[in-house]
């Protein structure tokens, strides 16, 4: 991946950053559903997004492109993935969150 991509992976997290600093998004029912399996809170899925990394798109998405961010869960004890896009609205659509773990061997 080049600078390009590395610049538009910095907008990208930057309007994620200030989508969640202002409240400006929103959370599907199985991102609620994944949180609640994974004993996390609305503050670690925040944290995440706030201090994490672009780990990936997923293109396909009728609805737009899909983002991959892992970053800290809010107390710094793990590490919490979240899978989000952008509305037509312009609003963070936070599409599943879950507790990262390390692969296994």
């Amino acid at each position: 991946m080049g600078e390009g991509y590395a610049a538009v992976a910095r907008g990208i997290l930057e309007r994620m950053r200030a989508a969640v600093a202002a409240g400006v998004y929103d959370l599907t029912a199985h991102a609620l559903h994944e949180m609640g399996d994974d004993d996390l809170q609305i503050w670690d899925l925040e944290a995440a997004i706030l201090t994490g990394r672009l780990r990936g798109r997923q293109r396909g998405d009728p609805g737009g492109t899909r983002y991959v961010v892992h970053g800290r869960s809010a107390d710094r004890a793990g590490r919490v993935g979240a899978v989000c896009r952008f509305t037509e609205t312009g609003r963070l659509l936070i599409i599943t969150v879950y507790r990262v773990t390390p692969p296994e061997g």
